[in-house]
């Protein structure tokens, strides 16, 4: 299990570029991700995330939970398949609890098909996040919405340092927070 700790803001299409210019190259990986739940949503109202990734013609799956000092606590296994995903996720370390919560089944709710491109940076402090710029549409249902934003994930030290560099970041590219995870919008795509 790893703590996930990001800050995301909303992005106009036009600012990634001026993004990608001041900090050069960037790895691109396509990503399509299909989030999951049961019939009765029982994962979004413990406000869990099970989802498969596509990531580069990888099969990930993840499961993301509501971690006790903010962020999330995040669980990942290569796996091709939700169903077996989840027992390897739970074998993973993941609660024992999303097996019982799931074994009625879980369907397909949402999803979004996007570009990231990452790029790892160190900060002064030698604090290290990963920038990355997402670009694609979120799905739901019938529905499609266009999205571009731009994360910064802690990948190690300070956390302080991390909401410093992406205030200054969002500062100086007028970008605005988001609130809410991919999932949390694509699935009102899906209730519309």
């Amino acid at each position: 299990m790893s703590r996930e700790f990001e800050l995301k803001y909303r992005a106009d299409s036009a600012v990634l570029p001026a993004i990608r210019e001041v900090y050069g190259d960037f790895f691109t990986t396509e990503m399509e991700t299909t989030y999951y739940d049961t019939e009765d949503l029982k994962l979004a109202v413990h406000h869990w995330t099970l989802r498969k990734r596509m990531e580069n013609g990888v099969a990930v799956c993840t499961f993301k939970s509501p971690a006790d000092n903010g962020g999330r606590n995040e669980w990942e296994v290569e796996c091709d398949n939700i169903l077996p995903g989840i027992m390897q996720l739970c074998q993973k370390g993941a609660p024992w609890e999303l097996m019982r919560a799931t074994a009625g089944g879980v369907r397909p709710f949402c999803g979004a098909r996007f570009t990231r491109l990452s790029k790892l940076l160190t900060l002064e402090d030698g604090t290290k996040v990963e920038l990355a710029l997402d670009e694609g549409i979120l799905t739901g249902g019938s529905h499609r919405q266009s999205f571009a934003e731009v994360e910064v994930e802690l990948k190690e030290g300070s956390e302080e340092s991390a909401v410093l560099f992406a205030r200054l970041l969002a500062h100086r590219f007028s970008l605005e927070p988001e609130p809410e995870a991919k999932v949390v919008r694509a699935r009102k795509l899906a209730f519309l």
